[in-house]
């Protein structure tokens, strides 16, 4: 009995091809301090291995970083001042919810930080 005619009847999903503009965008949205690959990889509809070898890629562009900004041992300052204002503002916590073209701002006083955490977790539930 020959199958081979009723398999080719299915279509065979193809490799999809990303631009590199898209690339760009979610190697960008990666570099954020406190954002998970995983996150930025669901949200964008991608595998998480997959964006993680594009952020390594393109760590490994020579225009991704400027040689301006490379130091070495013996040329970094020990200890760097840093000017602050006498007045520093509690940031509020923003958190901010992605699901494929769905987005969602929260934006929670710092002075409730245990109740936003409850929210979180009743909202992950």
């Amino acid at each position: 009995m020959n199958t081979t005619a009723s398999e080719s009847s299915k279509p065979r999903r193809s490799r999809r091809k990303h631009t590199a503009e898209f690339k760009a965008q979610a190697v960008a949205a990666c570099r954020h301090a406190g954002v998970s690959i995983a996150a930025i990889a669901m949200a964008n509809g991608v595998n998480a291995n997959l964006l993680r070898r594009w952020v390594i890629d393109a760590d490994h562009l020579p225009d991704a970083r400027p040689a301006s900004n490379v130091t070495t041992a013996a040329s970094a300052p020990s200890f760097l001042s840093v000017p602050l204002s006498a007045a520093v503002a509690t940031p509020d916590i923003r958190i901010e919810l992605r699901r494929g073209t769905t987005s969602i701002s929260v934006t929670w006083p710092t002075s409730a930080a245990a109740d936003c955490a409850a929210w979180m977790r009743e909202l992950l539930r």
